[in-house]
């Protein structure tokens, strides 16, 4: 029993045990608001940014933050988050404040059901220079390496 006791403080020092997860200090609040995704219909067609969309990529479309911009969008039910990159413009139903391309929607628990209340952070623009955005699933070369594809505010 002592030995349990020993092992679980042991793991609650290591930090293997994680608690609530809150945004790091390079982000400010920014809105809150139902997001939807798209995916398929739209994989292909020109974004408003004039890039092609990519339903494997982790993007969004929002109505008014410029393009290239990294915002942080945590699903408030599920508290799962993800790092996208605005690139298309909308969502243009209802009260929606976000549309995510499908990846980030799996990313984030909501391909099902469809819509979820989110939070969205404003990632600094210092941190968002130097920052990689996933992309799920990992793309690779034709070698079999992975691809990494670093955005900027350029983008």
């Amino acid at each position: 029993m002592r030995n349990c006791l020993a092992v679980v403080a042991l793991l609650l020092c290591c930090g293997f045990v994680a608690g609530p997860q809150h945004p790091p200090p390079s982000v400010q609040a920014f809105e809150i608001g139902p997001a939807s995704w798209y995916g398929d219909p739209f994989h292909g067609q020109l974004t408003a940014n004039g890039e092609i969309y990519d339903m494997f990529e982790m993007t969004a479309a929002h109505r008014t933050l410029p393009f290239g911009t990294a915002v942080r969008v945590t699903n408030l039910r599920s508290g799962r988050s993800a790092v996208v990159r605005i690139n298309d413009r909308g969502p243009f139903i209802g009260d929606r404040i976000l549309d995510l391309s499908y990846v980030a929607a799996k990313h984030l628990s909501l391909v099902w059901p469809g819509e979820a209340e989110v939070r969205l952070d404003l990632i600094d623009p210092d941190t968002q220079q130097a920052s990689l955005f996933p992309v799920w699933p990992p793309r690779v070369n034709a070698d079999g390496t992975e691809l990494a594809r670093a955005f900027t505010a350029a983008d």
